[in-house]
């Protein structure tokens, strides 16, 4: 009986550990921040698609409106958003999105409609967060 709860305890034990050292591996830091006037949740060495930018392939560019910052489980809310904190990018490329389809149709009208629309992106990759 002995035996088996001391083995029942170390299993117990190593789970908590591992798990533990997961959860200390997993946090990172992040930001949410405002990005041509869309919220992004972002991390270090992130790549993302954002709507156009006008800066230059090749270039940075610094994001000031963070809203919040998570530093390994230290959590800054601003209000609305944090002074001093900015999140600096790389422009990677712009490109054009895939194209939707916009079909319009009244039934029984003879009213048919078919339109495109590829948006306009920009793939940008986070180099830092400071906050």
């Amino acid at each position: 009986m002995l035996r088996f709860l001391k083995e029942k305890l170390f299993v117990i034990y190593w789970f908590y550990k591992i798990s533990f050292t997961f959860a200390v591996l997993k946090k990172t830091m992040y930001a949410i921040v405002e990005i041509a006037g869309k919220q992004f949740k972002v991390e270090k060495d992130q790549k993302l698609y954002v709507h156009r930018l006008a800066e230059d392939e090749g270039k940075s560019v610094d994001f000031d409106n963070v809203m919040l910052v998570d530093n390994a489980g230290k959590v800054n809310v601003g209000t609305p958003g944090i002074t001093g904190a900015s999140v600096k990018a790389k422009v990677l490329q712009h490109l054009k999105g895939d194209k939707v389809i916009v079909f319009k149709k009244k039934r029984r009208k003879g009213y048919k409609v078919r339109n495109g629309h590829r948006q306009f992106l920009t793939q940008i990759q986070i180099e830092s967060i400071k906050g």
